[in-house]
């Protein structure tokens, strides 16, 4: 049984940071482009960063960048998400996502929320 568990989130102030964690299982985790998305009522979902398999090249979503660093450890299973300078429009669920071709997971998701 695959499983993707997400950490790390939290209550934090503008400004600060946070990182989150995605630990995967039952899966060959290296084989697997890994995404982070997320999501509020009002925007929908978004993705947020992707990290190719070997973890040599990323992109994220032009609201994050330069504030955000996506990386993995695949002798962890784990992928991370760095991030700094939150803002209140970062609030929101953050979900890892692993993909390899028709095969896609998702984790359950940890709540971020950035307020004073």
């Amino acid at each position: 049984q695959v499983q993707l568990v997400e950490s790390g989130g939290g209550l934090v102030q503008p400004g600060g940071s946070l990182r989150l964690s995605c630990t995967g299982s039952g899966l060959s985790f290296s084989n697997y482009a890994m995404n982070w998305h997320r999501r509020t009522p009002g925007k929908g979902r978004e993705l947020v960063a992707a990290i190719t398999r070997a973890g040599g090249s990323a992109i994220y979503a032009d609201s994050v960048k330069g504030r955000f660093t996506v990386s993995r450890d695949n002798a962890e299973n784990t992928i991370y998400l760095q991030m700094n300078d939150l803002k209140p429009e970062d609030t929101a669920v953050y979900f890892c996502q692993a993909v390899d071709g028709s095969l896609v997971y998702w984790g359950q998701g940890t709540q971020v929320t950035v307020s004073s």
